[in-house]
């Protein structure tokens, strides 16, 4: 490597703290005294800091001196924070015995989220929704995906899109949309569901076209859409060359995860109910199961995921806050970290592993979730003493820098 001829090797570099590199299909990648460089938003320097080829103060614009640990940007792959309005109430009815499907079919549940959205201005659903997006990052969260879906109709979905984009610009931060109007029934399609699937596959070349789309998904349940439905869905998004995901199995097998696979699926996600065949065509396809714990939490499952039959087959599994108004009112991913290893038993590091690579796999991002000479340069600095504090706290403030792309998007820089 050498140095350009109109400056620096580096744009910025990082010494001191212990990285937990992730690259490698075990363990951490501890690097300990180490150097992150980075160059055109792209990491140039990943090693030890006795390695580096020159006096640091020669190599780069600007030297961080840093303790803790760094890791890579943290990625939620499955959210739906864009919306207005809350569904605190439904919290209340939940405690008191009302189940998700006694809600949702009394008229609450999703469609009581699209009046409030509906109802809302662009101006006003970015201002509801973009404290949440700063909560997600504030702990750590570099890249989010986000759900169009309490729109149901095509100017209100392409107002959650344009919302998403809107989130990504105002944090410096990468922001994947998913366009996911196949996620409730609209009222005034009332007993016409196939007729709203004829819309939903209409809207979406024009939102496409408009840039508005990175990946296409659905809600396949019975208080959702059919497998047959969800089908025909997935089959104008690969015609348009969109990939998708799936809401699969949450609350009963419908085959989801192997409908997902079957349409080479980026995720299939929540999996609860998820079968061994299912996991099977998982595992052919590479189809990534992402984890949902602060759902399964707030609706007190007990259904675990089939997490033993994904580890024997190799299913990756990633980890997710699905933050949403109603079944998973979550603001961190470190936090849905803690959940998963509490309520599924993932080890830290298998949660460390399903909030980065995983879940970049997830959005079908190779290039983030891994301190690697080339990624994107997301990372994040926190005050520990090892990456298992992670998922040890209960909630507190342990990241102290957040970088995207190389530029410090959180915290102080002295």
């Amino acid at each position: 490597m050498s140095s350009r001829s109109d400056g620096p090797l580096y744009d910025g570099l990082v010494l001191g703290a212990t990285l937990a590199t992730l690259d490698g299909d075990r363990g951490y990648g501890e690097i300990a005294d180490a150097a992150l460089a980075w160059r055109d938003g792209r990491l140039a320097y990943v090693g030890a800091r006795s390695d580096l080829p020159g006096a640091p103060q020669d190599l780069a614009a600007k030297v961080v001196q840093a303790g803790g640990w760094i890791t890579p940007g943290l990625v939620d792959c499955h959210t739906h924070l864009v919306f207005a309005g809350d569904r605190a109430r439904e919290f209340e009815l939940r405690l008191q015995g009302a189940s998700y499907e006694d809600i949702a079919r009394a008229g609450g549940g999703i469609v009581s989220s699209v009046r409030a959205t509906r109802e809302a201005s662009g101006a006003e659903l970015l201002r509801q929704s973009l404290p949440r997006a700063r909560a997600l990052l504030g702990d750590g969260a570099t890249t989010l995906e986000i759900k169009s879906g309490y729109g149901l109709d095509l100017e209100n979905e392409r107002k959650m899109l344009r919302t998403a984009r809107a989130i990504g610009r105002e944090l410096g931060i990468h922001v994947r949309t998913t366009y996911l109007a196949a996620h409730a029934l609209p009222p005034e399609y009332a007993g016409r569901s196939d007729d709203y699937i004829d819309a939903v596959c209409a809207w979406m070349p024009r939102l496409h076209e408009e840039g508005l789309i990175d990946a296409v998904d659905a809600f396949c349940e019975g208080i959702g859409f059919s497998p047959a439905q969800t089908r025909r869905v997935f089959e104008t998004a690969r015609a348009l060359g969109l990939p998708v995901k799936l809401h699969a199995d949450q609350l009963s097998d419908l085959g989801g995860g192997a409908l997902a696979a079957a349409f080479d699926g980026l995720s299939a996600d929540h999996v609860e109910h998820t079968s061994l065949d299912s996991v099977r065509a998982m595992a052919e396809h590479g189809t990534v199961a992402v984890l949902l714990p602060g759902a399964f939490h707030v609706l007190r499952e007990t259904k675990l995921p089939p997490l033993d039959a994904f580890r024997e087959h190799g299913v990756a599994m990633a980890v997710a806050t699905d933050c949403n108004p109603g079944t998973s009112p979550l603001l961190s991913l470190r936090q849905a970290m803690q959940l998963a290893c509490s309520h599924f038993r993932l080890t830290p590091e298998e949660a460390l592993r399903g909030a980065t690579v995983h879940a970049a796999r997830a959005l079908g991002c190779a290039d983030r979730g891994v301190l690697r000479v080339g990624a994107q340069a997301d990372f994040v600095q926190w005050d520990i003493g090892h990456p298992a504090e992670l998922c040890y706290w209960l909630g507190g403030r342990l990241a102290r820098r957040v970088y995207a792309a190389g530029v410090l998007v959180e915290g102080s820089a002295a």
